[in-house]
């Protein structure tokens, strides 16, 4: 049901006073870092990574790893403002991770996370053991601004081309926030919580997020 996307680097349809493009693979380390510092005092992040030093290499390494394993290669990758802002959508269907790419990315998963690594997969398995699996729809997965070029809409610029076209195709939307802000965020894009739960033993809170097509 996913829509043709647009080309890598080309810019796509977004409200006025934001660049917005389709990201491409050399772009990932880029992306990462933007990432690992947009989440850097994200409370689960927090929870995960206690120590601020290895939080940060830590969350590099991981969204490289993901972005250029994962996630880019279903081409709905958005970056902002040349990378100072990241947003990574999965299309319908393709959100649930196969055993084959499971397998061939958990040990760098392992060198990455270290004595963490038990930690980090209850949590993904807490992600997904409560993902819808139906309707269709697409998946935010991530999305974070490098915190100095926060507050200016670059999250809201970076959703709007595939909130657009889930709302001419039909389709809906679906994510988790970690944060209460990020939560008023999605809230004002169509976004409703369904569940209030957490990835582990002492967790914060997550919240599951679902957008009917308007």
């Amino acid at each position: 049901m996913a829509a043709v996307g647009p080309t890598e680097g080309a810019p796509v349809p977004t409200p006025p006073g934001h660049d917005v493009r389709l990201a491409d693979l050399e772009e990932a380390d880029a992306l990462a870092r933007t990432l690992a510092h947009a989440f850097h005092e994200d409370p689960v992040f927090n929870w995960m990574f206690p120590d601020p030093e290895q939080r940060m290499s830590t969350s590099e390494r991981a969204f490289a790893l993901y972005l250029k394993r994962i996630w880019m290669r279903h081409e709905e990758t958005y970056r902002a403002a040349g990378t100072a802002g990241a947003c990574v959508w999965e299309p319908p269907g393709t959100w649930k991770i196969g055993i084959g790419t499971q397998l061939s990315v958990l040990p760098a998963m392992a060198r990455i996370y270290g004595r963490a690594l038990p930690r980090v997969l209850s949590a993904l398995n807490a992600l997904e053991k409560g993902h819808p699996v139906e309707p269709e729809h697409y998946y935010l997965a991530f999305m974070g601004v490098e915190p100095e070029s926060q507050g200016r809409g670059m999250g809201s610029g970076m959703m709007f081309p595939v909130l657009e076209r889930c709302d001419s195709a039909k389709v809906a939307a679906y994510l988790e926030a970690s944060s209460p802000r990020n939560r008023s965020l999605y809230e004002r894009h169509g976004f409703s919580v369904t569940e209030e739960f957490h990835v582990g033993r002492g967790s914060p809170p997550v919240w599951r997020m679902w957008r009917d097509p308007q």
